[in-house]
């Protein structure tokens, strides 16, 4: 499992650090959306809202790829990931068998690292909370 999460730390990595920086320098040169995501996607462009997004991408990407605050990494990456199996969802079905690999590597990763997200998962009254429950 050490391997596999080690793996799917690095492909995750290069995943968004290609991607996030291919909005920025546009060496892949991919297809433009249709329909409503071409609408989205515009939006996002004359909005200069992308460059946000690519930063999303490129800066957990380089944590990643150096191993370094991985669950901060992945913290930021779950929202985006998110969003776009989302956008592949409903707007842009071509993509989401990718948007569903990124998400199985995102979870590998999380298994990973499962001790650092243990305490958003505790079924428990906050210390110091306790006195304010008892007293409703």
């Amino acid at each position: 499992m050490k391997t596999a999460s080690r793996i799917a730390r690095y492909l995750l990595g290069l995943i968004f650090l290609v991607l996030g920086l291919n909005g920025f320098l546009n060496f892949l040169h991919m297809p433009g959306p249709t329909g409503i995501a071409a609408q989205f996607f515009g939006a996002i462009f004359v909005s200069h809202f992308y460059v946000v997004i690519f930063l999303l991408q490129i800066v957990p990407a380089l944590l990643l790829l150096a191993n370094r605050y991985v669950p901060l990494a992945l913290t930021i990456l779950g929202p985006i990931i998110f969003n776009i199996v989302c956008i592949h969802a409903f707007m842009a079905p071509a993509g989401l068998p990718l948007a569903v690999f990124v998400t199985v590597l995102w979870v590998l990763v999380a298994y990973s690292v499962r001790s650092a997200f243990s305490g958003i998962f505790a079924a428990g009254i906050v210390k110091g909370e306790e006195q304010n429950a008892q007293s409703i």
